[in-house]
């Protein structure tokens, strides 16, 4: 909780905005940064895992990724410091004792959470997908064609509000608290870092899996940004198949970047572009 003199000046809230910034702008930088020394520094050389797809990325990309991307962190710190004013001042959003509702319901607003944002992301993809919407709003995104970590959060400015506009309506429909979500808000960034990872982790067969039905892989998200005509869902698959949506050789063409199921399996050839 917020003390409310930190409000009570417009240094004071800027001081506020900018403190947010710098906790999302790191946890983006170390979460991205991590995933790249990983898979595109140590990861290259070694070949461990297999890349969803044969061509890398340029290095203007990257950099472009990343100025998007704390772009995109400053919009949101704004926002979040704006929703923390309003808490304060104008009308309750969170509550600030766990007790009000229980554990119970603080551990299980989070994937409530998911299940809200998933269906949120789905149609807003699929919207910003409209021929008259997509030079303006969600080009700079797909300018990454093969995708990196860096590309989480490399957003046009419109698209950046698009995407955190789940978090007000979540705010109005469920209650929240601020450590829940900012929980799910790292998960998220997580998953997201995931989905633009450019290497497949999960084994061979898990897109066919039970499992793999209901939950999204790197792969998935990759052939997103390589064809833009399918796989527009976040976590979860369920909106893919309810849409018809998914790219009809995803299984596939996972089956054929992913690291095999057990230990000594031979490794498959990269996927072509």
């Amino acid at each position: 909780m917020l003390p409310l003199e930190w409000f009570s000046s417009p240094t004071g809230a800027m001081a506020v905005a900018a403190a947010i910034f710098l906790i999302v702008a790191s946890r983006y930088l170390l979460m991205a940064g991590t995933a790249w020394v990983v898979c595109y520094v140590w990861q290259r050389p070694l070949r461990r895992l297999r890349k969803i797809q044969k061509r890398w990325p340029a290095p203007a990309q990257v950099r472009s990724e990343i100025a998007h991307s704390l772009t995109t962190s400053a919009i949101f710190a704004a926002i979040i410091a704006g929703i923390l004013w309003f808490d304060r001042h104008v009308h309750p959003l969170l509550y600030h004792d766990v007790a009000r509702y229980g554990r119970a319901w603080f551990w299980l607003s989070i994937p409530a959470m998911m299940v809200v944002h998933d269906t949120w992301f789905y149609w807003i993809h699929r919207l910003m997908h409209h021929p008259r919407l997509f030079p303006y709003v969600h080009a700079v995104h797909h300018a990454s064609r093969t995708p990196t970590p860096w590309a989480a959060f490399s957003f046009h400015p419109l698209e950046a509000l698009l995407e955190f506009g789940i978090v007000p309506i979540a705010l109005v429909v469920l209650p929240l608290h601020p450590t829940a979500l900012l929980l799910f808000a790292t998960w998220s960034m997580l998953w997201n870092v995931a989905g633009h990872l450019g290497f497949e982790f999960f084994p061979r067969g898990f897109a066919r899996s039970a499992a793999g039905r209901w939950l999204n892989t790197p792969t998935h998200h990759d052939l997103h940004h390589r064809y833009g005509r399918y796989n527009f869902s976040l976590y979860f698959n369920f909106w893919d198949r309810i849409m018809g949506t998914n790219h009809p050789r995803y299984a596939e063409i996972f089956d054929e970047v992913a690291p095999p199921a057990r230990k000594g399996a031979p490794a498959p050839e990269d996927a072509q572009q």
